[in-house]
């Protein structure tokens, strides 16, 4: 069968501030373990390749499920060490592709042109865009070979507004999700802040927020198994 491609952020702070970000550990090990569990395997990739740092702030809502993922070598290797480079990735191999998120991923995920690239050779090889919380970013720029946005029309999820004042990040991000979204005739749904809540528009599959991330892998492996 073929993999799945987690994309995760190589930025390190707030822009212009000196508070760390990085990947929200829970939204890439929870989506993984999901699928390992049907035997779909994964690969990781980050806009740089190498070494994808961790938001400290994801670290005060582990469980253990989380810290036995984040514990085994081989996550510690291939999803914080050692990411895929995009030049390296061959999108022939990958039936589905999943942005996770951490605020970091809305500074170098929106214009990366080579994730893009990959993401669209995948949903027209019939597979499958997904992401969750602040990975929808990933999503925002992606077009077709008619130059229209792949979320046009469609309904999607992401963090929200309400969201980002209750983490305190508002006056610090450079954009709002939703918003963005709907400049790009996207359908933007949401539910109560914090809560778990994913929704699946065709080939297209987000979450809110970190509470989600299990619920969008569900989804895609309903529609594979």
């Amino acid at each position: 069968m073929k993999k799945v491609l987690i994309v995760e952020t190589n930025i390190t702070r707030y822009a212009g501030t000196h508070d760390a970000t990085g990947l929200w550990l829970g939204e890439s090990t929870e989506f993984a373990k999901e699928l390992q569990k049907v035997g779909i395997s994964v690969d990781y990739v980050s806009p740089k390749g190498g070494f994808v740092p961790l938001d400290p702030r994801s670290m005060k809502y582990v469980d253990e499920s989380i810290m036995e993922f984040y514990e085994t070598p081989d996550f510690k290797n291939r999803a914080l060490s050692k990411t895929l480079n995009p030049s390296e990735v061959n999108p022939e191999d990958y039936f589905a592709i999943y942005y996770a998120g951490g605020h970091g991923v809305m500074w170098d995920f929106p214009d990366n042109k080579e994730l893009q690239s990959i993401a669209m050779a995948i949903y027209q090889q019939n597979g499958y865009v997904t992401s969750v919380c602040h990975g929808i970013a990933g999503l925002l720029n992606i077009k077709d070979d008619s130059n229209n946005y792949l979320i046009s029309g469609k309904t999607i999820t992401g963090f929200t507004l309400s969201e980002e004042i209750i983490a305190g990040k508002k006056s610090v991000v450079p954009f709002f999700n939703k918003e963005e979204a709907e400049k790009r005739g996207a359908k933007f749904k949401q539910k109560r802040a914090y809560k778990d809540f994913a929704v699946q528009d065709g080939h297209l599959i987000t979450g809110q927020n970190p509470f989600s991330a299990r619920s969008v892998a569900n989804l895609l492996i309903k529609e594979v198994k």
